[in-house]
């Protein structure tokens, strides 16, 4: 009772909070990356607004707005429209990853910060200049990922940080991915460029691959790994004839190994992790779910977790909390600029390993 009190003293004053303050103004950059359901059909919590919404498509923006009851008025063609006439605090992309450059290029300068979704740039020269314009104007640049909500992976994060549970970190394997997005019926417009070489940077290398990658770096506490080794294959070329379908990624590190598992192939869904020590293991089942033996256990023990309290639980509650100067950002965190730029370069050397047929080794 005394914990379920806390939990429920813990929340109470988290939403006080969120009452206490302004909410952030927040605009929406791009509507073809299907996630942007995850903002514009958000509960109101009261700690953003949206103020704006730029997409050129007028039939994408009229069939997403009516589907979450937001008026026509708030859409803009452009985002120099959208500045000309409102001014928000910060901007969420939900465009093509090739797009993200140009989101931080309008942004940065005007002092917006930006949090983009996964990953953060389709290639190393990108990503540079997407870091180097957000600390000359100093502002947040974040990137977005689902399992960085999962109760699950912190409660992993958390155990291995202490080497007494299960010893130094050998093996790390995660496995991310679906059935393939044409074949969970994604909207066109997503599908158009999740599929493009040149937009999406990759298939299923750049979709999924950045999710192990991000946790990886995380796991390892920002060190990069000393190689990378990829294999892409495309396994249903009549589908997807321009990129890869299925990605195997190996990450040395002095004593770890990394392997990222992701494909458009999966029979369903999936989004794990399983962490092993030189004594015991730890496997993330899904954002709650966590499985676990250590040293001196006959069989495994099965944890169900409750979600992250606020504001850790939501991509949108988490940036405004960065904005308000609530959160700080570590450079060691999932969602901070430093993490992404290495994700960035290990899936870069992904590719060049699978078009070379050899390791890569980092800088």
């Amino acid at each position: 009772m005394k914990i379920l009190f806390s939990i429920l003293v813990g929340i109470l004053a988290g939403f006080h909070s969120v009452l206490a303050q302004s909410p952030v103004k927040i605009a929406v950059v791009g509507l073809t990356h299907s996630h942007v359901h995850w903002i514009l059909g958000r509960e109101d919590i009261g700690d953003v607004e949206i103020v704006g919404i730029v997409e050129s498509n007028e039939d994408l923006a009229r069939r997403f707005t009516a589907r979450h009851g937001l008026s026509m008025d708030l859409v803009y063609p452009s985002m120099e429209a959208l500045f000309s006439a409102v001014s928000p605090e910060a901007v969420t992309a939900f465009g093509s990853i090739y797009e993200h450059l140009e989101v931080v290029q309008a942004c940065a300068p005007r002092g917006i910060h930006v949090m983009v979704e996964k990953p953060l740039a389709v290639s190393n020269a990108h990503a540079r200049e997407m870091a180097a314009l957000a600390r000359k104007h100093g502002i947040h640049l974040l990137t977005n990922y689902e399992t960085t909500w999962y109760a699950s992976n912190h409660e992993v994060k958390k155990q291995v940080s202490d080497p007494a549970v299960i010893g130094p970190l050998r093996r790390v394997v995660i496995n991310d991915g679906h059935e393939g997005p044409m074949e969970i019926g994604v909207n066109q417009e997503f599908l158009d460029w999740l599929t493009d070489p040149v937009l999406n940077g990759g298939g299923a290398v750049i979709d999924f691959g950045c999710y192990g990658a991000n946790l990886m770096t995380w796991l390892m506490n920002g060190q990069k790994p000393l190689s990378v080794t990829a294999e892409l294959k495309q396994i249903k070329p009549d589908i997807y004839p321009k990129v890869d379908d299925e990605a195997t990624i190996l990450l040395e590190y002095p004593e770890t190994q990394g392997v990222i598992q992701a494909s458009w192939n999966w029979p369903f869904s999936r989004k794990d992790m399983e962490v092993y020590g030189k004594t015991g293991y730890f496997l993330a089942k899904n954002n709650t779910q966590l499985v676990s033996r250590t040293a001196g256990e006959r069989s495994e023990s099965i944890r169900q977790l409750p979600e992250r309290p606020y504001p850790f639980d939501d991509p949108f509650s988490y940036l405004a909390a960065v904005v308000r100067g609530k959160v700080e950002v570590k450079p060691t965190d999932l969602s901070s600029l430093e993490n992404n730029l290495v994700v960035v370069e290990i899936l870069e050397a992904a590719k060049e390993s699978a078009a070379k047929g050899q390791r890569i080794y980092l800088k």
